[in-house]
Formats: structure tokens, C-alpha cells, sequence
């Protein structure tokens, strides 16, 4: 079985939200051409989709091309409006939930749901958790910041508690990209930025301590964990030179929480993957795609069915390590 935890989805349509709460920034969706939708915020053209973005029964014949018996859903992460009013983004939130949740419940063999929260106000946030967990929906998304707050801020360790109380996953997506100012030529924000975002989230959650209080939090990193796998000895090094700068909120070595989170496996190198396998065990790497979007895997798995490895290595990466971080396998 293939499962597939990063893929991404969205209503067909949107309301408009500018015009119900009197402010810009929002993403419409613009069907320009059959099968086809711009993606605008406001009047700028954000990113084209197609049809297998938005409707299930073109994802899922799409799926049985590459042979993925099951998808991990999870909306668009510029749709996080993290800076927007958080009452506003609530009910933005609640409009996306109650849509993945349809979608899961029509296809409950194929298709895993991840809600997303107003997290800019943790205790709405919290509220949103417990609605669309009653829902069905698996676990959420979020971003990799919350406007000026790093993952180990105080404001949003209730939030994770939260998480790990429902038994819901966290799927943490890089986001909002940082410097992004500095790189506005050669897509460089999804080619630096991303994978930095990436390893400044794992790195708030091990120094700030929310993986040390929070032992049974069930947290997975996008795009192979970022940076943070490739300079895992830097960081570790700069813990033990410089504890009274690293070691402040949390004096246990990062090492040490190898194998206590998971990361996809969308890092388009078979030797990249074969390190993340080594490094964090099998059974913490799960088949991530990206999909349907182009930076992602075209074919989803092709990379790991193509890995030299045993049948139970190959297994777990395939769905072994997904169940499991969904809390449906022990």
C-alpha cells in the first residue's frame, strides 16, 4: 500500500472574503478555461491549478496511475492567513474544514484529512481543533512561523498540547518564507526559503522543549525535514560549543530527538533519501509528493519504489511510517 501525507487540495470555489470582511489579501480561485483556475490574491496572479487541485474524482484517477492507494489532504498553505483577523480567518478556516471533512467522508478508503486553524490566536485555534476532530479529520496543518512567533513560542505550546491531546497529527509546512525580500528572482523563496523555514520550525520545537514536554506529539516536517537533516552536525556542534546560547529553554542535545519526529520524503535525490532513511530510521520517513503542484514529485513514490532497499524497509516508507504517524498503527 502507498500513502501518499503531502497533498494538497482546495474548494472549487471560494466566497469573497475581501468583500465580507471589508479588507484585501484573500485568494480567489479565477476558472479561466475549462479544468483551469488562476490563483489570485486580490488582482496578482499567484499560481495556476487544474482540476485534480479541487475535484476528487480526478485526484483519485490520477492516483490510480501512479499507484497511490491513499492521500493525506491538506490545504494550500498561502490560505493559512495567519495575518489576517483571527475571527475572520475562523470562519475562513471553518469553510475549509467543513470542506475537507466532505471530501473525506465521501471517500473515507482513499482520502485522510488535516484541518487548519486561525493559529494567530491559539485559543480559537484550539476551539477549531476540537470542531474538526469531531468531524473526522486526522490532524492539522500549519506553518512553519505564526507571524512573529517561532514554533516554541509560549503562546502556542497550548495549541500542541492541545494536538496531543486529541491525538492529532501535526504537519508542519514551510510558509511566509523568510528573506524573502532578499530573493526575488529565480524562485529562490521555494528554493532557499522553504527548506530554511523547514529547519527553523524543527529547531524551535527541539530547543524551545514542546518535543521534550510533549513526548507523545505527533509532528512530521515537510520536504524531508528542510535544512535541518543536511547541517544536523552543525547544529548539534553549536549546542555543545555554545550551550549558554543554544542550551537556554532545553538542555537535552537535538541528536537525541532523531527518530521522535517524521519528515516526507520530497527531497528529489535517491542519495538525499537514502541519508534520511539512515539517519531517522525507515519508520520515520514517510512518501510525500506535493501533490498536484509542479516542485513536487510528478509521479508520487517513484523515488522511494526505485530505492534499492528490502521489502520491509521499502514498506515501511511506503505506509508503515504514514499509519503511524497518523496514530493508526502502534
Amino acid at each position: 500500500m502507498l500513502i501518499d501525507i503531502h497533498t494538497h487540495i482546495l474548494p472549487e470555489r471560494f466566497p469573497s472574503w475581501a468583500q465580507r470582511f471589508g479588507y484585501g489579501g484573500f485568494v480567489s480561485l479565477d476558472h479561466h478555461c475549462p479544468g483551469c483556475a488562476r490563483m489570485m490574491v486580490d488582482d496578482r496572479f499567484f499560481r495556476e491549478v487544474q482540476d485534480n487541485c479541487w475535484d476528487p474524482e480526478v485526484r483519485l484517477r490520477e492516483c490510480a496511475v501512479h499507484g497511490v492507494h491513499r492521500q493525506v489532504l491538506s490545504t494550500v498553505p498561502v490560505l493559512f492567513y495567519y495575518w489576517a483577523k483571527a475571527q475572520d480567518n475562523l470562519q475562513i478556516a471553518r469553510f475549509l474544514n467543513d470542506h475537507m471533512a466532505e471530501v473525506v467522508a465521501r471517500y473515507p478508503d482513499r482520502f485522510y484529512g488535516l484541518g487548519t486553524v486561525p493559529l494567530q490566536d491559539p485559543q480559537l485555534a484550539i476551539e477549531e481543533l476540537e470542531r474538526f476532530a469531531s468531524l473526522g479529520l486526522v490532524g492539522v496543518e500549519i506553518g512553519s512561523h505564526v507571524n512573529d512567533w517561532n514554533l516554541d513560542a509560549p503562546e502556542l505550546f497550548p495549541f500542541f498540547e492541545a494536538c496531543a491531546r486529541l491525538n492529532l497529527s501535526v504537519f508542519v509546512h514551510p510558509w511566509d518564507m523568510m528573506a524573502k525580500e532578499k530573493m526575488s528572482k529565480y524562485w529562490l523563496p521555494w528554493l532557499v526559503g522553504m527548506p530554511a523555514e523547514s529547519s527553523l520550525a524543527l529547531c524551535s520545537l527541539i530547543f524551545g522543549g514542546v518535543l521534550e514536554r510533549l513526548p507523545h506529539l505527533r509532528v512530521a516536517i515537510a520536504h524531508g525535514g528542510g535544512s535541518f537533516p543536511f547541517t544536523l552536525g552543525r547544529i548539534q556542534h553549536g549546542f555543545d560549543v555554545r550551550p549558554d546560547l543554544v542550551a537556554v529553554d532545553n538542555n537535552v542535545p537535538p541528536r537525541d530527538y532523531v527518530g521522535k519526529f517524521w519528515v516526507d520524503s520530497l527531497v528529489h535525490d535517491p542519495r538525499m533519501l537514502q541519508y534520511l532513511v539512515d539517519l531517522f530510521g525507515a519508520n520515520r520517513v514517510a512518501v510525500g509528493s506535493d501533490y498536484p503542484f509542479p516542485l513536487g514529485e510528478h509521479h508520487p513514490g517513484a523515488l522511494v519504489e526505485s530505492m534499492n532497499w528490502d521489502a520491509s524497509t521499502k514498506a515501511l516508507v511506503q505506509s508503515g511510517a504514514a499509519l503511524e504517524w497518523l496514530g493508526l498503527k502502534s
